[in-house]
């Protein structure tokens, strides 16, 4: 038999945790002072007027470094529980961190190839 009422304290905490931030912005916007001006429609860099357009080319360079950097980094979060727990969980696992580990370098040796992490 299911039983609703298990749930009351997760339905509570759900309830608290969406209402804490909608009255944080409702009080904020009720407090908060409303000043329209010139001040306030210009873009501000460093209290100096900027200088040119706001739309500038990044080269694809800074993404594919930035990417490269967050599949490591995600690979780190992976492997960082099992490498806590490796004594416990046995061959089998080490060898499906191999496997993953072996997959994430083969994209890098492919990246490299590709001439992704040459800074030119």
């Amino acid at each position: 038999m299911f039983l609703l009422h298990e749930y009351d304290i997760f339905w509570a905490f759900l309830i608290i945790a969406s209402l804490i931030p909608i009255l944080a912005f409702w009080i904020s916007a009720l407090l908060a002072p409303v000043r329209e001006g010139p001040e306030k429609l210009s873009s501000y860099e460093s209290g100096i007027e900027p200088m040119g357009g706001a739309w500038l080319q990044f080269r694809i360079r800074y993404y594919m470094f930035a990417l490269v950097f967050v599949v490591f980094d995600v690979e780190t979060v992976f492997l960082y529980p099992w490498a806590m727990s490796f004594d416990v969980l046995g061959i089998s696992v080490f060898i499906e961190a191999f496997i993953f580990v072996l997959i994430l370098v083969v994209g890098l040796v492919y990246a490299w190839r590709k001439g992704a992490l040459e800074w030119s």
